[in-house]
């Protein structure tokens, strides 16, 4: 525990030590455990009428939440202060693994995003990355003056672009902007200053218009398409118009489980990846969505509450950049499909099906429950 958290807390004389509950002794936050346990069954429920009712694609996706649910309460175990050592460590291994993506990845649709692991599977560095990035960032502001100073700041936004730029070439650029979120989460919870801050938006929307020129062909695409849908409707448009279509159709309460036409007719493409929310806005209507979106507020809500009563600076920037970009995931995919933001190839958390995705989330709430569950005092 930092020293500068000792100095701030009001009668530190009055310390002892935590009563421990049941949750602290096997390292499981209970309600945040049911919480997504309650979303893991609500999208697999979803993903079986976006599957055409086929019982294959929900088994397959069980056991990845099934292993997700096991990472999960490994990592849980593990102290804060383990991965606070390791942290240099395991952030060089990553960049590593990005770096041979270049040489040995395998490209699918144009991108190299996965590495094989002989006899075992493929998997996403990228994705895991949204982990390591805040665990790195958390580490080199553990033991430094908050807020930070201008050139502590400099040497942050090295770290963030590194993995960003190595990410962004391959081409993913979705999965880019979500992992410099996460960095720039930790540098926000840091106390980074507003000057700062106004600063660099300012600077962005400077050099927007140049950046229209570094964008590949692909993604202006999809920004033009953002702006006019009906430019390509049987192209570019199509995925977005299906989904605002079978959103719409839904209406209040919906059209029934298992009777969307959208995805059973085929009409609405990735209905059980990216578009999946599309799914559930035909069958279930507003009401469906709105349930989802209220399971997720209480988990974020959760994940706050969590960071808050964090003990210590690295726990503090590692559980809310963690919390923060898990809601910024749930933002991006609504509203991709909405219409309201380009579409970049974002899952929706614990309901789209995939495997990597599914894994980091579940080992993101994993040291969540190990920060919160190791605490050692209390007022």
């Amino acid at each position: 525990m930092s020293q500068d958290f000792v100095r701030q807390l009001p009668g530190a004389g009055l310390l002892t030590q935590r009563k421990a509950g049941i949750g602290d002794v096997i390292h499981v936050d209970v309600p945040m455990l049911l919480l997504l346990l309650i979303i893991s069954a609500y999208g697999l429920l979803i993903l079986y009428s976006a599957v055409g009712q086929q019982i294959e694609p929900v088994i397959s996706q069980s056991i990845k939440i099934l292993v997700g649910l096991g990472v999960m309460l490994v990592i849980a175990q593990i102290s804060p202060i383990v991965y606070m050592r390791l942290a240099p460590w395991i952030f060089l291994i990553g960049l590593i693994a990005l770096v041979l993506i270049y040489f040995f990845g395998i490209e699918v649709k144009g991108a190299r995003r996965w590495l094989r692991i002989p006899g075992i599977t493929n998997f996403q560095p990228s994705e895991i990355m949204k982990l390591i990035l805040p665990l790195m960032l958390a580490w080199y502001f553990q033991d430094r003056h908050l807020p930070p100073k201008v050139r502590h700041v400099f040497w942050s936004l090295v770290i963030i672009i590194i993995p960003v730029m190595l990410i962004a070439f391959q081409p993913d650029l979705g999965t880019s902007l979500i992992i410099a979120a996460s960095g720039l989460f930790v540098l926000l919870l840091a106390g980074v200053s507003w000057r700062l801050v106004f600063s660099a938006i300012g600077l962005c929307v400077v050099t927007m218009p140049a950046l229209w020129f570094v964008l590949r062909d692909y993604q202006r695409d999809r920004i033009l398409t953002l702006l006019d849908p009906e430019r390509d409707p049987l192209g570019a448009g199509w995925n977005i118009i299906q989904s605002k279509t079978a959103i719409g159709s839904g209406g209040l309460f919906g059209k029934g489980l298992f009777e969307g036409t959208q995805s059973n007719l085929d009409f609405l493409p990735e209905s059980q990846t990216d578009f999946i929310i599309a799914v559930l806005g035909e069958e279930l209507g507003l009401a469906g969505v709105v349930g989802l979106l209220i399971l997720y507020l209480l988990l974020i809500g959760r994940g706050v509450i969590l960071s808050v009563q964090a003990q210590d600076t690295f726990g503090r920037l590692l559980s809310g950049s963690i919390t923060f970009t898990f809601f910024v995931y749930v933002f991006v995919n609504i509203g991709m499909v909405s219409g309201i933001l380009p579409v970049v190839g974002v899952p929706l958390p614990f309901v789209s099906y995939g495997g990597t995705s599914i894994l980091t989330l579940f080992a993101g709430f994993g040291i969540l429950m190990s920060v919160h569950t190791h605490r050692r005092i209390t007022l």
